[in-house]
């Protein structure tokens, strides 16, 4: 207990040295968990909207098909096993067929993906309703923002496309464009068009084939569809998102540890000076019976005790920052379209317990090392050098 009221009555009597080094640490305490909400509000809104507009409860796909080639799509398409048609027809299950095309928009020549979708499909959040509508003999299609600002297409333009179907021979129809939406899913959007199941088929030649078969969120039991088709679920289907924005850490690591090396080497440097400067009263305390190691203590949970302020004053101002950004978002710039993944108009961060009581932690535990650190020396003082202000 004496070792406690010596260490706050040093720290209160240092003044303004203590309170610098602890809103230094409070601004690195703060910055770190602002950041890093934000980071984990952007991996949760990109999982989330991965599957509620494309991965859905996991999928099934063909063998041959690689998403990230196009040139597997003409032999990754067959007809539906019983299996999958039952939770097709049950509305647990959504086909897609998937070819590559050509597109003619204002007499350029731009390769595309065509995808047929069921235009009365509920499993994930594509707005196909618009493709039910009646078009006197028209092709209706549906495309993205992206799409659209790339081939300059409007609802209402028609485009030319050109594909090649089951049996090679190439063919190409007019595509009235329906309906242009707005979507945070480049995986959905960049270079496709969205068709009905139905026309695709047909112009294909490829009656009750897709290509992967997206599965409902809420569908019980995820079949046994054989050989012919392989299922993915989400955590495959959502890896390549969680290694992206771990990549998109580094650079923030690079600020935490900057922040925190700025904000340690002043606790080191205050330890340091405190010791220094503090020769004969350490002498004078061996003196008189305290033990080095409580001596070391002493000077240990002084800095520890930065730390433990920092956090409480961090708490002061760090939580109506948190507030107010958990409230209001944080405006993305147009250049995160080119990040490959979804990304909002206007980012929420997410601050669980885990964040805040963990970086919490690594601020104490850091000060306390680091105060710790220069205290050690005290333990091979000799209490006569301290009385005539030596350290040996």
């Amino acid at each position: 207990m004496l070792v406690i009221k010596l260490a706050l009555r040093n720290i209160i009597g240092a003044g303004l040295r203590t309170w610098l080094n602890v809103i230094v640490l409070s601004l690195a305490f703060v910055l770190i968990i602002w950041t890093q909400g934000f980071i984990q509000g952007m991996q949760e809104y990109s999982k989330r909207a991965l599957i509620e507009a494309e991965v859905g409860g996991g999928q099934f796909w063909r063998p041959d098909y690689d998403q990230y080639d196009p040139l597997t799509l003409e032999d990754s398409h067959a007809p539906l096993s019983p299996a999958l048609k039952d939770l097709v027809e049950s509305g647990n299950a959504m086909p897609v067929l998937i070819t590559m095309a050509t597109i003619y928009p204002e007499g350029r020549a731009m390769p595309a993906l065509l995808k047929g979708i069921d235009p009365a499909q509920k499993t994930v959040n594509i707005p196909a309703g618009g493709l039910a509508k009646e078009n006197d003999g028209e092709i209706p299609g549906l495309i993205g923002t992206r799409m659209a600002k790339t081939t300059g297409l409007r609802e209402g333009d028609f485009v030319t496309v050109r594909w090649r179907d089951t049996a090679g021979t190439f063919d190409a129809a007019d595509i009235r464009i329906v309906k242009v939406v707005a979507t945070d899913m480049p995986t959905i959007d960049q270079g496709q068009i969205w068709i009905p199941l139905e026309n695709l088929r047909t112009m294909m030649n490829a009656a009750g084939e897709a290509t992967i078969v997206v599965i409902d969120q809420e569908a019980a039991v995820i079949p046994n569809a054989g050989d012919s088709w392989i299922f993915r679920d989400q955590e495959y289907m959502l890896r390549e998102i969680v290694e992206m924005i771990k990549s998109k850490m580094v650079g923030t690591m690079f600020m935490y540890a900057l922040l925190m090396f700025m904000a340690l080497i002043a606790i080191f440097d205050t330890q340091v000076l405190s010791i220094w400067r503090r020769r004969k009263e350490m002498g004078t305390m061996m003196a008189l019976g305290m033990m080095r190691s409580k001596i070391v203590a002493l000077f240990t949970l002084e800095g520890a005790l930065h730390g433990f302020l920092a956090v409480v004053v961090g708490a002061i101002y760090g939580l109506p920052l948190f507030l107010l950004s958990k409230k209001h978002g944080f405006p993305m710039p147009e250049i995160v379209d080119e990040w490959g993944f979804a990304i909002p108009q206007k980012l929420f961060p997410s601050y669980g317990a885990v964040l805040l009581l963990g970086t919490a932690l690594l601020v104490l535990v850091s000060v306390t090392l680091v105060s710790y650190m220069p205290s050690a020396k005290i333990s091979r003082l000799k209490p006569t050098d301290a009385l005539r202000g030596k350290m040996t």
